[in-house]
């Protein structure tokens, strides 16, 4: 499909061309990366998979509009998953309450039950993600799991370095606070890096 040492920035003017072998290779050079952070995210595989493939179908469908950071695309592509994880998280509520509410004849199965069971850390961690706000959550994702710098994170996010560091310490804060019940002790988080 081309030459894999070819540059974001390349590709990608070469993609709004029309070259779709170029746009093929953003997507097989940052699918993976964008999977494993929607997969933190929500801790569901298929779920995961949606938001990824939401994600690309987003960078073709604002391609007019897409900002390049330092010749990348990987920072637009890691928060329009989190916004879109955000969204199906909504959305999956919503659906569950009306679910809830329908009156029901027998008892049904949870399908969570079964062996396809996410670990418990799985869904404390999407627990403790879910107490952030959107900002604080695309900060922490940039910081902690893409293990960007506070400092290029906050350019990324178009912030100072100083609101991003005191973002970053009240985020911590919740998440520990989130995992912290009396019979264990708070998991430490890595990546404080400024």
């Amino acid at each position: 499909m081309g030459n894999n040492k070819t540059g974001d920035s390349q590709l990608w003017q070469r993609s709004l061309k029309g070259d779709g072998d170029s746009f093929g290779l953003l997507f097989d050079r940052h699918r993976d990366r964008v999977f494993r952070h929607a997969y933190r995210l929500t801790g569901d595989r298929h779920d995961a998979e949606d938001i990824m493939s939401t994600a690309f179908l987003e960078l073709w469908r604002r391609r007019a509009s897409v900002r390049l950071v330092d010749g990348s695309v990987i920072p637009w592509l890691l928060v329009t998953t989190t916004n879109v994880a955000r969204n199906t998280r909504r959305t999956t509520f919503r659906y569950r309450k009306l679910l809830d509410s329908l009156p029901r004849t027998e008892e049904v199965s949870n399908a969570a039950d079964g062996p396809f069971l996410q670990t418990e850390m799985d869904h404390e961690a999407a627990k403790a993600l879910n107490t952030l706000n959107e900002l604080d959550l695309q900060l922490v994702s940039l910081v902690i799991f893409e293990e960007y710098t506070i400092a290029d994170a906050a350019t990324i996010l178009h912030l100072t370095p100083g609101a991003a560091k005191s973002r970053m310490h009240r985020a911590r804060q919740r998440m520990k606070a989130a995992f912290t019940s009396p019979s264990q002790p708070a998991p430490a988080l890595k990546g404080d890096r400024s």
